[in-house]
């Protein structure tokens, strides 16, 4: 099944749903078409194109969006590469820079992407008590619609428009 990006009465992009829910959602006029590009679907009675992007026909109320803290988003913060030593080979681990058994937290300013080398290295030690350094500082990444939805991009190029800006 294709992915549908679903945006709110303001042009705001709410989530992504399949082809299937997208279709339904128009049947019902719930929602509009805003960009097709992939043709149409055929049925014995009628023919539907097949949405690539559709809005809503009444407003949402969207809940602030945070990235939620997992082990792929925290990959996909650090670029996959060790904070440490820079590496990008395959052995990644999650390191705690504070460890927890010595009152670290499990927050995004306190994991970091790690080969298994550095990880072993640093044990269950601090920075200074390992004598390690950062290549940067861990932030939480930016609740952007941009960074949300980014790597759905490489296989709908089309939806770029819709996803600057928010």
């Amino acid at each position: 099944m294709e992915n549908v990006l679903v945006l709110n009465a303001n042009f705001e992009p709410l989530n992504v749903c399949n082809m299937r829910r997208a279709v339904c959602l128009m049947i019902l006029d719930k929602a509009s078409l805003v960009k097709n590009g992939r043709g149409e679907i055929h049925t014995i009675g009628a023919s539907f194109p097949r949405p690539s992007i559709i809005r809503l026909q009444l407003m949402v109320h969207k809940p602030r969006a945070k990235v939620k803290l997992t082990r792929r988003e925290v990959f996909r913060r650090d670029n996959c590469t060790c904070q440490y030593c820079g590496c990008t080979n395959r052995d990644l681990t999650i390191d705690h820079i504070n460890p927890k058994h010595l009152g670290g937290l499990h927050s995004w300013s306190n994991v970091v992407t790690a080969c298994a080398y550095c990880n072993h290295k640093k044990g269950g030690r601090t920075l200074q008590q390992s004598r390690m350094h950062l290549m940067k500082i861990p932030q939480e990444p930016p609740a952007s619609a941009r960074y949300i939805y980014d790597h759905y991009l490489t296989l709908y190029d089309d939806w770029e428009p819709f996803l600057r800006g928010w």
